[in-house]
């Protein structure tokens, strides 16, 4: 592992990608014909984005970076497995899912298996305050699904259960991204987790918006399943909701940005992360809203 941090963005991404497929070669799942890195797919890494953006910013070691990068994205992974079970997703990332190819039972397995890797590595991150972070907020994700899944589907949808769900289901993860760049202040460490929670849900919800008027030639992904299931997302409130949503996604991204102004560094780091990748993102999956 390099001592120091690599130039670009994306060589920092090459490594956690590689500290990945080393956990995953360390189980009986690499003997699968498909690669560990295959399973991990192809996607934006954008919890990972912020990382590296905003941790050499708070000087925090490049090997806790990588480390807290690899372990939030295999919880990632390990949440679309089993959401892509539970919708009945045929389709990610322009490829066939991996329960698909696999089977349920398969996709339900590796992505349990995902789940206690991510914890491994969080442990060897050399610093103990992530691995109780990565737990109570995975944690979070757990319970949001649950409550969206047994407590809330096939009831109407409404705006602050959308949000609550958003928050807790996609926000969590982004909450811990930004939490593992806080170093030992617990002031910014308090003020990265709530930054990492609002553009989370605002990316959540911007996602949702997608669901229900992109197409899966646009996203590389099935389509359509939250309103055929009755899941409350934004995608299942009212036309109205759904605009005011696209508005709240502004919100979000501008209280993220104004919370981190005591930090000068940390501001400029995280405005660049919005920029670079965040925004973009945002703007793609709600395109199609404002047509």
């Amino acid at each position: 592992m390099n001592s120091s941090v690599p130039d670009t963005i994306d060589a920092c991404l090459l490594d956690v990608r590689k500290l990945m497929a080393e956990a995953m070669s360390r189980t009986v799942l690499s003997r699968l014909a498909t690669s560990p890195e295959s399973l991990f797919g192809n996607g934006k890494m954008l919890r990972s984005r912020l990382i590296f953006h905003v941790g050499p910013a708070a000087r925090v070691p490049y090997r806790t970076l990588v480390h807290a990068a690899a372990a939030v994205e295999m919880v990632h992974a390990a949440s679309l497995l089993h959401d892509d079970v539970i919708d009945g997703g045929y389709l990610r990332r322009g490829a066939p899912t991996f329960w698909v190819e696999r089977g349920i039972s398969g996709a339900i397995l590796v992505g349990d298996m995902m789940l206690f890797k991510a914890v491994e590595l969080a442990c060897d991150a050399g610093e103990q305050r992530l691995t109780p972070l990565l737990v109570r907020l995975t944690g979070e994700v757990c319970d949001a699904e649950s409550e969206q899944e047994l407590l809330l589907r096939g009831k109407t949808p409404n705006w602050e259960n959308a949000v609550s769900i958003a928050r807790r289901k996609t926000g969590a993860l982004f909450a811990f991204a930004a939490g593992a760049c806080g170093g030992p202040d617990a002031t910014l460490i308090a003020t990265l987790t709530e930054s990492g929670y609002a553009v989370g849900t605002a990316y959540q919800l911007a996602d949702d918006i997608l669901d229900a008027t992109g197409t899966e030639q646009m996203s590389g992904k099935s389509m359509g399943s939250d309103e055929a299931r009755g899941k409350t997302t934004a995608a299942t409130l009212s036309p109205q909701e759904q605009a005011e949503a696209v508005n709240f996604v502004e919100q979000l991204c501008q209280q993220a940005e104004q919370a981190l102004t005591p930090w000068p560094a940390i501001y400029n780091a995280w405005r660049t992360f919005m920029a670079d990748d965040m925004r973009p993102a945002l703007k793609k999956n709600m395109a199609c809203a404002a047509k």
